[in-house]
């Protein structure tokens, strides 16, 4: 039986932003899904509970989480409540696991809280440290394209939105950088081999 592998992504995006690294982990031989979740409408209380049911419903078998910016902090979030839904591993794609300048920049905005909406506690406060069961790897880009670094704050090296030292948390497993900018990550052909490598073994390599 072929390891499943349910890929989350970011703020403000549906599940078809999964869809060109999920059929690259097809093509290398998991059974890989797109999540679809409400990140403004919606919080992390019903996308943990929509989770549950979808991995309870497999029936068994290794469970892999693959998320996006938001999507990697909601996949490490619901793990870290709920250690027993999956054995599997995670990969977390430019998300700030620590908390992002970026979305307390936007906060401080008028209508910035709106836009963030009940993702903006987890956003602004990220995580402490990881120390789930599961092996976390996380994969960060230093390409400094896009608007999110505009509202200040975002330290260099970063992504355009994420700075690399919001993507390093204590208790990971693993941590690499790529030239890659934030929404590029999930197009990015090297995430996406660094991620199938650390679906394998735990590990991303040194190619």
């Amino acid at each position: 039986m072929s390891e499943r592998v349910i890929l989350l992504h970011g703020l403000w995006l549906r599940g078809m932003a999964m869809n060109y690294l999920s059929r690259r982990l097809g093509k290398a031989g998991f059974d890989a899904q797109t999540f679809d979740y409400a990140t403004v409408r919606g919080g992390i209380d019903d996308a943990s509970e929509r989770l549950r049911e979808l991995i309870g419903g497999f029936g068994g078998g290794t469970v892999h989480l693959v998320g996006h910016s938001l999507g990697g902090l909601v996949a490490a979030m619901i793990l870290q409540r709920h250690p027993e839904l999956t054995d599997g591993r995670i990969v977390c794609l430019g998300a700030p696991l620590r908390g992002s300048a970026a979305a307390r920049s936007l906060k401080g905005i008028p209508g910035g809280s709106a836009l963030l909406g009940h993702s903006v506690d987890l956003l602004e406060r990220g995580l402490d440290r990881w120390d789930g069961p599961q092996q976390l790897g996380v994969i960060a880009g230093r390409l400094p394209v896009g608007l999110g670094f505009l509202l200040g704050g975002v330290a260099s090296p970063h992504d355009g939105t994420v700075a690399v030292e919001e993507t390093r948390l204590p208790g990971i497993t693993d941590h690499c950088v790529i030239a890659a900018a934030h929404t590029g990550l999930v197009y990015s052909d090297p995430a996406a081999q660094h991620t199938i490598e650390f679906l394998r073994d735990g590990r991303f390599g040194t190619g």
